[in-house]
């Protein structure tokens, strides 16, 4: 057996571990590692689209769940994360109420 051929035969094995790892990971990425629908922050009177730093401890902003922000408010969606589920393969969350 030539060097040239033991050459080939591990390149190959190599692109198929590569290919494998690949697939792996994009299946991973398009399923999901959690059932939590998108979250945005945002403010419940005006539903305006604020920083995430404004819904942390003490900020002005509400978790807005589900939904899609159009002209820097957020629509479609729900304040209340039980109202919203998160949606299949490419999908999106649907919407609930906007209730505030």
């Amino acid at each position: 057996m030539d060097s040239s051929s033991t050459n080939q035969r591990r390149m190959r094995s190599g692109a198929v571990a590569l290919g494998g790892m690949g697939l792996l990971a994009a299946t991973l990425v398009a399923c999901g590692s959690s059932d939590e629908p998108d979250r945005r922050c945002a403010s419940r009177s005006t539903l305006q689209h604020l920083n995430n730093k404004d819904c942390k401890s003490g900020g002005t902003g509400s978790y807005y769940y589900g939904g899609y922000v159009s002209s820097g408010k957020v629509a479609g969606g729900s304040f209340d994360k039980s109202a919203v589920t998160r949606g299949g393969i490419g999908g999106h969350s649907s919407s609930g109420s906007s209730g505030g």
